[in-house]
């Protein structure tokens, strides 16, 4: 009797323990097979808290990324500006297709070391092991080109970022679109405002790195300038790893040009530039390829001053709803001031082109996939054959014809140069097209 009551206690005990520790919860009920399709996102707006979307699916999106070698700095900017997009679309619940499913995205990247022969072996690994539902291109032509060649083999839709050569497109792709200007017409504005603003100059020194990008737009701007009869006075190329460019600025100096145009990347160009101004090199016209838009080119100091760059985009460029309404196009947000803003809470400096570029990039994808109303890769790429908006990055609309199929057409560069403001502090300002600028242009001193 006595063990009795014992245990008669202590089961009472576990009971009362038990009751404390919550019943366990009943049985879910078994899942449907809309249920299990996907797995259910966050709510939005539109939706009360205790009804999450029924129809939820996650993106992925692979790209390679120069975190190290000659392309880091652009790269960084580009992987930013994309990584900033992809983040703002997630917090604001997704992208919500017709049918009521909502997307999701995440990335996968991999380090191509700023290297071709990596680029080939990592998109395959994107494509196929990692299954990325769409691809980014790497930074820079000659990595796109290699990245190209894999995204066309598994049929996958690819947005060509931070590389502008023209060639790529001329292959017969039928997947991949250009979002920057094609090289063809990167350094021709330049060009144009010498004609129009520097009557006197007649004889041009090109210089320019050896690589597919930078030799694409130099023999494009040496026809094109030739064809409105300036004289090429210098047409030289040097190798990517170059850092002393003294037999290079011996030649100018002997060919005595009125105007330098080429360069090739950051790195290379920004060495230039101020070794040009260390040797005392008196051309009044300096337009180099990519380094100048860079905000970091400033720390050249006064080597910086009267280097003209052409830009895909820069923070002074107005496109606006407006714009778009009175040129007939179509508007996707957000504001180049909304942009900017996000970009330095998120990173602490101003944004690129190259940033924008990266930005663009998914923007453009996830226009293509709403306007599709589907994943299917068929129907995306004729939504991208079809798109035709203005955006804060300006124009965008892709070649739809088998010559030239997604190459950019509807994109162009603006130029900027370094200037000193009223307080001698170093500043870009827009200085063409003429009708965007914002300070008329100078010579270097």
């Amino acid at each position: 009797m006595k063990r009795l009551t014992i245990l008669t206690s202590v089961l009472l005990i576990m009971a009362l323990l038990t009751a404390c520790a919550g019943s366990p919860a009943a049985p879910a009920p078994a899942p449907t097979a809309a249920d299990t399709a996907s797995e259910p996102t966050a709510d939005t707006s539109s939706q009360p808290a205790e009804a999450p979307a029924a129809n939820a699916q996650e993106v992925l999106i692979g790209y390679t990324a120069s975190n190290t070698g000659k392309y880091n700095v652009e790269s960084d900017r580009q992987v930013n500006g994309f990584n900033l997009w992809m983040k703002q679309v997630n917090d604001a619940g997704g992208l919500t297709l017709p049918d009521g499913t909502v997307l999701t995205f995440a990335g996968k990247s991999y380090d191509d070391e700023s290297n071709t022969d990596r680029v080939q072996e990592l998109y395959t690994r994107l494509a196929t092991e990692d299954g990325a539902n769409f691809l980014i291109s790497p930074y820079s032509s000659g990595l796109t080109s290699a990245s190209s060649v894999i995204a066309e083999q598994y049929e996958k839709v690819m947005v060509t970022t931070g590389a502008a050569s023209d060639d790529t497109y001329m292959q017969g792709y039928t997947g991949v679109y250009q979002a920057y200007t094609p090289a063809s017409k990167y350094l021709t504005g330049a060009v144009d405002m010498l004609k129009a603003d520097a009557p006197d100059v007649k004889k041009l020194a090109i210089v320019h790195e050896n690589d597919k990008f930078s030799t694409g737009v130099a023999d494009s701007v040496k026809a094109y300038a030739e064809g409105l009869g300036y004289e090429i006075v210098l047409f030289e190329g040097y190798d990517s790893a170059t850092t002393d460019f003294a037999p290079f600025i011996n030649k100018i100096q002997q060919a005595a040009p009125d105007a330098i145009l080429g360069g090739g990347h950051f790195q290379d160009g920004s060495t230039f530039a101020r070794q040009l101004a260390e040797k005392q090199i008196d051309v009044p016209w300096v337009a180099l390829l990519v380094a100048p838009p860079e905000p970091t080119f400033a720390e050249l100091g006064d080597a910086a001053v009267g280097v003209i760059g052409p830009s895909q985009w820069e923070p002074q460029a107005k496109f606006t709803a407006e714009a778009a309404a009175a040129d007939g196009l179509a508007w996707a947000g957000p504001t180049g001031e909304e942009f900017i803003k996000a970009y330095m809470d998120a990173y602490g400096d101003e944004p690129s082109y190259h940033a924008a570029g990266g930005y663009i990039a998914g923007m453009v994808l996830a226009e293509a996939i709403k306007n599709a109303g589907s994943l299917d890769d068929a129907a995306v790429k004729q939504a991208m054959d079809q798109l035709d908006l203005m955006t804060f990055y300006g124009h965008l609309k892709f070649e739809p014809g088998a010559d030239a199929h997604g190459l950019q057409i509807g994109h162009d560069m603006v130029f900027v140069q370094w200037q000193k403001d009223a307080d001698g502090n170093l500043v870009k300002e827009v200085v063409w097209p003429a009708a965007g600028r914002t300070a008329d242009p100078i010579t270097r001193e």
